[in-house]
């Protein structure tokens, strides 16, 4: 598969630029490999991994955290 031109780079950073945010996260030492193993063990990039994980926890907490903000 030859390179992808420069015009190609351009427009693929663009979309990422308009279609995504970016989180960068710090773990403990050695918390990286452990992440990235549970990743591929399942067939995901750390980044969907991570993702999917949010996702659960948000949605795991959303009755809990809705409470807690109608009383502040």
């Amino acid at each position: 598969m030859p390179p992808a031109s420069k015009a190609q780079q351009k427009a693929v950073h663009k979309y990422v630029r308009d279609k995504y945010d970016r989180i960068n996260i710090t773990v403990p030492k050695g918390h990286k490999e452990v992440i990235q193993d549970r990743a591929a063990a399942i067939g995901q990039s750390i980044n969907a991994y991570v993702v999917q994980s949010v996702d659960e926890r948000m949605e795991r907490d959303k009755g809990e955290n809705l409470q807690e903000e109608e009383t502040q």
